[in-house]
């Protein structure tokens, strides 16, 4: 490939994340920076990995600060067909527009260049090198081998109601009653557009080519896939279904594909590309675990409320689906953990186990109701019950608007609105 015409192409796109950057719409992101850049004090990689759009390439400019560094977005028309022997004549390409001090380089899906990990592999031997991909394979095969223990890996997220609330410019103030009420009417229209960085600048018709983005690019071309009916009708039902159960058997009759290895296949290609995600159901016997239904949810409620599906009244499955999604988001900022759902055979269900460091976990229920009689006594005692069978005393019951405290059968049981523990 011309290297005048790969430089052409990183002065342009860096004129445009120039321009994002200086926009004055930038927000400071709910992710423990510091550490981060820690990573980045020596020579090393840092992969960056997450949906399509949720702002992985800007996160990563402004990691850098004002350092001198390379960027190169290979999701560009003007790339394709880029050949493992190209990326050296990128390196050239850097050097010559940005001497040789260059602090660090960002490629940004890179792995649309087949061959990719050696290139990666060499650059980190003596550069700082930020990879980000909106597919959870970024990291698997050739480069897992080459860059074993020589790398840290960070899975992000759209925007959490909170880096929402800064977009708006909205104080979250827990004791001033305007502020509350900005919230909440907030929280409104965050279920409807969702976290994208761009649906809250150009509106929700934006979100609708984000999702035909990632079925058609990061799902359809990046697999191959042939039956591209198949897995359309597949990855729709799955998202018009969020919070609720799913087998696989029951997607080959809906998606009409004959063999559940496929259907298996699609399912991971759907969740490698971060459109959707899947919950196992706890069970101390792990053959009970992977022999369950397990419940799906949707990374974005842009995404569901899109032109692409009828809007859903279902506050309860929204709310549980924020929910699912926020804790997916804390995890991975913040600390290790594992999210089940809890199911006993008389269909009594908690939406969420959360194993991290409380001995036992937590439990989570989540329910629209705003009134203490709008609580279901079916909600309290799936808890009490789940607590004893999992041995768990950390109790949440999440509203839409009541807030109290419980006590019931010895169980503790802490009920707080949905818009305040986004806030917590």
């Amino acid at each position: 490939m011309d290297i005048e015409k790969i430089k052409r192409i990183i002065r342009e796109q860096r004129v445009e994340l120039k321009e994002i950057l200086g926009s004055g719409q930038m927000i400071k992101r709910e992710i423990p920076i510091e550490g981060l850049k820690t990573s980045l004090s020596a020579p090393n990689i840092l992969a960056i990995i997450g949906v399509r759009r949720c702002g992985k390439s800007t996160f990563s400019a402004m990691l850098g600060g004002d350092r001198n560094y390379g960027y190169l977005n290979f999701d560009d028309e003007r790339l394709l067909g880029m050949a493992t022997g190209d990326l050296n004549q990128v390196l050239q390409a850097f050097y010559e527009l940005y001497g040789n001090d260059l602090d660090f380089l960002i490629l940004d899906e890179i792995q649309n260049v087949p061959g990719w990990e050696l290139f990666a592999n060499r650059l980190r031997r003596t550069k700082r090198v930020i990879l980000t991909g909106s597919n959870a394979n970024l990291l698997s095969g050739e480069l897992a081998t080459h860059l074993t223990g020589r790398h840290v890996a960070f899975t992000m997220y759209p925007f959490s109601f909170k880096e929402f609330l800064k977009v708006r410019g909205i104080d979250a103030d827990l004791y001033s009653t305007k502020s509350i009420a900005e919230i909440r009417n907030a929280l409104q229209e965050y279920i409807k557009i969702g976290g994208f960085p761009e649906a809250d600048i150009l509106g929700r018709g934006i979100v609708s080519g984000i999702y035909g983005d990632i079925v058609h690019k990061d799902i359809v071309l990046r697999h191959r896939v042939r039956n591209v009916g198949a897995l359309s009708e597949m990855a729709n039902h799955l998202v018009s279904m969020f919070s609720r159960e799913f087998t696989y058997k029951a997607l080959m009759r809906i998606s009409g594909i004959k063999s559940i290895n496929t259907v298996r296949n699609y399912m991971g290609y759907l969740e490698s590309s971060y459109l959707i995600f899947s919950l196992k159901r706890f069970s101390f016997k792990l053959k009970e675990q992977s022999m369950a239904p397990r419940k799906v949810y949707c990374v974005d409620t842009g995404i569901i409320n899109s032109a692409a599906f009828k809007f859903s009244e279902d506050r309860g499955r929204m709310m549980e689906n924020i929910v699912a999604v926020e804790l997916l988001r804390r995890i991975s900022y913040f600390g290790n953990g594992e999210i089940f759902y809890w199911k006993d055979h008389q269909n009594r269900e908690v939406d969420f186990v959360v194993k991290s460091g409380n001995p036992g976990g937590s439990l989570i229920q989540v329910t629209y109701a705003s009134t203490r009689e709008g609580i279901e006594e079916r909600e309290i005692k799936n808890l009490v019950r789940a607590s004893g069978e999992l041995g768990c005393s950390d109790l949440l019951l999440i509203t839409w608007d009541y807030e109290g405290e419980e006590v019931v059968d010895g169980k503790k049981i802490k009920i707080i609105p949905l818009w305040k523990w986004l806030l917590e």
